[in-house]
């Protein structure tokens, strides 16, 4: 399996780590103002959750509060068509972590193929072999989970999936935060636009890498800097790929 160096496994040194992890809560915190990019901060989350807690991809699904999980931020396009696939077989154990709201795992997938038959062969040909998920959960709202994918048989440390509930806990917090006198309403569009925007981002991504003949992950990548270069959001730069206001003319390498 080909991952970005966005989606490399491998454990930071503790110095550089405890940056990163101060880093991502920051950034999270900064969810408690009034204008934020969803799906930006949930795509740094699992791209975070993969260079924090040593694990090979992660992927987020949310609850569009209409009774839907879709998917809002994965770290790599495998992982992306993997989420996708749940949700389309709808079973696998980002699902399962959203309806007991409790955290899944499996130490190795191998093992797991009466669990969820459908799903275990997908994940296995993607190159994963171990799952950890987490749901996204405030009191009695659970609104997502947060899928982690190893290449090889593990479980995650006790220090990590502690840490992992942690960035999921305020993630949450961010996305159920009330600006209006009724919360349901807004975490709804809010949800709304999140998924949305991935729409969108999905969009900009296929034009970016059909023109400059470069993987999702690459176009992706381009994406996000050209975003940050000018200061501009993510699904804002999306939507003018798309409809041709910003001409993916930018070095995608």
């Amino acid at each position: 399996m080909t991952q970005d160096d966005a989606s490399s496994s491998g454990a930071l040194p503790a110095a550089a780590r405890e940056r990163a992890v101060a880093e991502m809560f920051v950034s999270l915190a900064d969810t408690l103002v009034d204008d934020y990019d969803v799906v930006e901060v949930l795509d740094h989350l699992v791209r975070s959750c993969v260079s924090l807690l040593d694990v090979t991809a992660a992927g987020l699904l949310l609850d569009d509060q209409r009774g839907h999980l879709s998917l809002v931020a994965s770290s790599s396009e495998e992982t992306r068509l993997l989420e996708v696939f749940q949700l389309q077989n709808n079973q696998g154990p980002c699902l399962d972590c959203v309806r007991t709201r409790v955290i899944v795992t499996s130490d190795d997938l191998e093992s797991d193929r009466d669990r969820w038959p459908v799903f275990v062969p997908e994940a296995l040909g993607a190159g994963f072999r171990s799952v950890t998920a987490v749901p996204l959960r405030l009191r009695d709202d659970v609104i997502g989970g947060l899928n982690m994918f190893s290449a090889t048989p593990r479980s995650v440390s006790g220090a990590d999936l502690r840490l992992a509930r942690a960035l999921a806990d305020a993630a949450t917090i961010g996305i159920l935060q009330q600006r209006a006198v009724h919360r349901t309403s807004v975490l709804a569009e809010q949800l709304q636009l999140a998924l949305n925007s991935r729409v969108s981002i999905e969009q900009a991504k296929g034009v970016i890498a059909e023109r400059h003949d470069v993987s999702m992950d690459v176009a992706f990548q381009a994406l996000r800097r050209y975003a940050r270069d000018n200061n501009r959001k993510l699904h804002d730069v999306a939507s003018g790929v798309v409809s041709g206001d910003i001409a993916p003319g930018f070095d995608p390498h």
